[in-house]
Parts: C-alpha cells; sequence; structure tokens
C-alpha cells in the first residue's frame, strides 16, 4: 500500500483558505489557494495530502449539506478539480474526509424531511421519533452526534443512505482523482457499513486508502482486512507531548512497545498507524509541551516511531494554537504564506530521510536503552539498521554501541557523518541522532 511510505500533510481548508465561519452561499474560489503552496509541500518531502471537510456544509464542515459539492466557502467542483490535477501532477496524493456519521440539519434530505414530515420518503434516512421533542423544537426527536444535535445521525442501516454515500464516494474519485478517505469518527460507523465500503473502494482503486478516526480501544476491531488499512495512533499521540512534559520517556517507550515491539503480544505490529504530533481537533503541539526546545526532540521521535508521520499544516514552522471553552477556530488558522525556519528543514530532513529508509516504514520496535529523559532504540528490516537516541536532559548522554552486535560504525542520517565506534559517543544534551549501523 502507497500510504506506507508516504509522509502526510493535513489540511482544514475552511479555515486555512480563510473561509467566513457561516456558510454565506457566496462562491468563492478560496481553494485555489492550495496550489500556491505545492512548493512548500514538496520541499517538505510530502507524499500525500489529507483534507478536512471540503464538501458543501452549514459551518464547520463536518455538517454536511450536500457530499457531492464543494463548499461554495471554497469555490466550485471545477475549482477542487483543478487544485487535485495539480497536485497530482506534483505526485501528492488526496484523502478526503469521509464524514459518514452524520450531516448537517441543512442536508437535503433532511430539509425535506423537516417540511414533509411523515410524508418525506428520507424519513428512514434518519433515527426519529415521533413520541420525543428535538431541543429545535422541531415535533420529533432524533439522534445526533454524542449530544451535539446540529449533527443529525445518518441510518446506516437503510441501504438508499449506504447507496447514496458509496455513489457519493464513486463521484470524489472520479471527478478529484482522489487516492482515499480519513473516516470521521470510524468508533461510530457501523461494521456492515465498513465492510461494504472496504469493498466497493477495492472496485473502484486496489490501492484505495481507508483510515478511520479511532480515540481509544482495539483497532483491530475494524482495522483489519475487511474494513480500514490504518487508524489514528492517539495512544501515541498523547505519549509524544507527555513523555517530554514529564521528563518521562518510558511512557511513549511503553506506547511503542506494546504496539509494535518484537514480542507476540504486540497489537499492531506490522500495521502502519497514522502517527501526529498535533490535528485539528486538539491544541498545537507548540502550545502543549512545557518547553519549546523540545520540539526538534520530539518530531525526531515522531518519525522515527512505526507508522505514518503526518504533519498538520502550520505545527511543521511552529506554530501555536490553543483549544479553549470548545472553541476549534484557533487550532484552523489562515496563513497568508507558507514559513520557513530551522524547525522546518529539520523536518524536511526527517521526511525524506523516512521516504528513503525501509527499516523506519517496515521495522519493527526494540528498545536497547531507557531512562526518564534518554531513550535508544532500534528499528531492522531486511538487515538494514537504524538506531535512534534521543536525549531531552540538560547533560550529555554517553552511548555505548558495544552491544556483540558485530558492527563498528554508525553513519548519522542528518549529518553524513561516519562515527568508528571504539569508546561509544556522547550525545550533546537536548539533541537526537538517526544512524544506520554498519561495519567499517
Amino acid at each position: 500500500m502507497w500510504a506506507e511510505t508516504s509522509v502526510f500533510y493535513q489540511i482544514y481548508p475552511l479555515g486555512f483558505c480563510g473561509a467566513p465561519a457561516e456558510n454565506d452561499g457566496v462562491p468563492v474560489p478560496r481553494i485555489k489557494k492550495v496550489k500556491s503552496w505545492i512548493p512548500h509541500l514538496r520541499q517538505l518531502h510530502v507524499d500525500a495530502i489529507y483534507f478536512s471537510p471540503v464538501f458543501e456544509s452549514d459551518r464547520h464542515g463536518y455538517d454536511t449539506r450536500d457530499y457531492r459539492k464543494i463548499d461554495a466557502r471554497l469555490g466550485t467542483n471545477e475549482d477542487f478539480s483543478d487544485v487535485c490535477a495539480s497536485l497530482k501532477e506534483n505526485g501528492i496524493r488526496i484523502v478526503l474526509d469521509g464524514v459518514f456519521n452524520h450531516v448537517g440539519r441543512g442536508f437535503w434530505a433532511f430539509q425535506d424531511f423537516l417540511k414533509n414530515r411523515g410524508d418525506s420518503r428520507y424519513q428512514d434516512w434518519f433515527h426519529i421519533d415521533f413520541s420525543r421533542n428535538s431541543i429545535f423544537n422541531d415535533g420529533f426527536y432524533y439522534e445526533g452526534w454524542e449530544g451535539h444535535y446540529n449533527l443529525v445521525k445518518l441510518n446506516l442501516k437503510n441501504p438508499e443512505v449506504v447507496n447514496y454515500l458509496l455513489e457519493s464516494v464513486r463521484f470524489w474519485a472520479e471527478t478529484f482523482g482522489i487516492d482515499g478517505l480519513r473516516l470521521d469518527v470510524a468508533y461510530l460507523l457501523d461494521e456492515d457499513f465498513l465492510k461494504r465500503l472496504r469493498a466497493f473502494c477495492d472496485s473502484l482503486k486496489p490501492d484505495f486508502l481507508l483510515i478511520g478516526e479511532i480515540i481509544s480501544g482495539d483497532y483491530r476491531r475494524i482495522m483489519n482486512g475487511a474494513m480500514l488499512h490504518s487508524c489514528t495512533n492517539y495512544e501515541c499521540y498523547k505519549g509524544l507531548y507527555s513523555s517530554f512534559n514529564d521528563l518521562n520517556l518510558f511512557e511513549i517507550d511503553y506506547s511503542l512497545n506494546r504496539l509494535f515491539g518484537r514480542n507476540e503480544a504486540a497489537l499492531y505490529k506490522g500495521s502502519h498507524l497514522l502517527n501526529f504530533a498535533d490535528n485539528h481537533d486538539v491544541t498545537r503541539v507548540a502550545s502543549i509541551l512545557k518547553e519549546k526546545r523540545h520540539l526538534p526532540l520530539l518530531y525526531g521521535l515522531l518519525f522515527a516511531m512505526p507508522g505514518i508521520p503526518c504533519l498538520y499544516y502550520g505545527s511543521e514552522w511552529g506554530t501555536s494554537g490553543v483549544k479553549e471553552n470548545g472553541n476549534d477556530r484557533p487550532l484552523r488558522p489562515y496563513f497568508d504564506a507558507p514559513q520557513w525556519n530551522g524547525l522546518t528543514d529539520l523536518i524536511s530532513r526527517l521526511a525524506l530521510i523516512h521516504r528513503q529508509s525501509k527499516a523506519l516504514v517496515y521495522g519493527d520496535y526494540k528498545n536497547l536503552a531507557l531512562t526518564n529523559r534518554r531513550l535508544l532504540f532500534e528499528r531492522e528490516f531486511n538487515g538494514e539498521r537504524i538506531r535512534i537516541a534521543i536525549n531531552a536532559d540538560d547533560r550529555e548522554f554517553h552511548l555505548n554501541f558495544d552491544d556483540s552486535g558485530g558492527f563498528e560504525t554508525v553513519a548519522d542520517l542528518l549529518s553524513g557523518e561516519t562515527v568508528r565506534l571504539r569508546d561509544g559517543y556522547a550525545l550533546p544534551p537536548l539533541s537526537f541522532r538517526y544512524w544506520r549501523v554498519g561495519k567499517s
């Protein structure tokens, strides 16, 4: 699967393009801004863009009005098709947000039901109860997503609903040439629907990718050969920042070993979860870290651990953003143009290294040394051995590589320097290294 070797980049289009918070219905081709960022994406060695919702919605994108029309605030279908064509010409694949659990109150079928009530042919597209009332005093009750009644839950047991959604996916594939979907709240989706979706997408493209948003629980329930290829790695997301904030690298090591370690009990060894430092739903990592000097180390770890690294737009240069009182807008900002600094340059080099190393893509996880502030681990695949050292301490870390492995040199993948191993290596304070292990 192409995604296994890829670096992803997430864009939240309504924020990225500076669209108004409420849908004013005025078509403006803001989505074409993405084209001006293509040189930046190429310099970052990005292989795929994951677009948060792009379709017509009431407000924030996850409240869909029409699955077959680009949000007017972003432009037209033709505008988005032009953007997708430009991305493809530059070797960048496209993954869209598939929001299939719920729709907005402005969704055309729900609007028909509001108007015609029991006479609407779309009544069974939703979970309706005429014996109760909604918070909007509709004269009936319906299920919303986790108590949010601006988000109307779809009835995925209804074949008409399923067929409508599958044909929408076909429309996206044929019109925009998309390569996959990230499924919103995949943990709530009907499993029979997921099986239908997987079979349908396999028939569209053999390598059509399905990634599910899963917060916790057993990923294998819906990440398997019959449903999803991958899911969001929220366990390691939390472990990344809190390991540095608490100066306790035991936390991230525990998660990596539990999920990908060289043991039979490892839960997802061989799987490629989507790894991230932040996204459109959580406080930016530059704001959540107690020490910004840990940012390079955190990204060094993100690109070294098993899984698919995903960057959230703006975080590659360390932008901040805090989610407060349920307000997500600060997490989804507009930037006039991409920025480039030392962190961006580092991430670009890490992305290139990740793309070029089979061990970093396919290797499992083996802990070699661990203290609260220092971690040394290895990734190995088909004879290629990469060792990664993290030093979150203010003091240097003396490493002894003589572990009877039979090798004599390590090549620093960031600097190109080759080190002969005699008396070990002094890792500087607040630093990390990627080494390819070999013989002199």
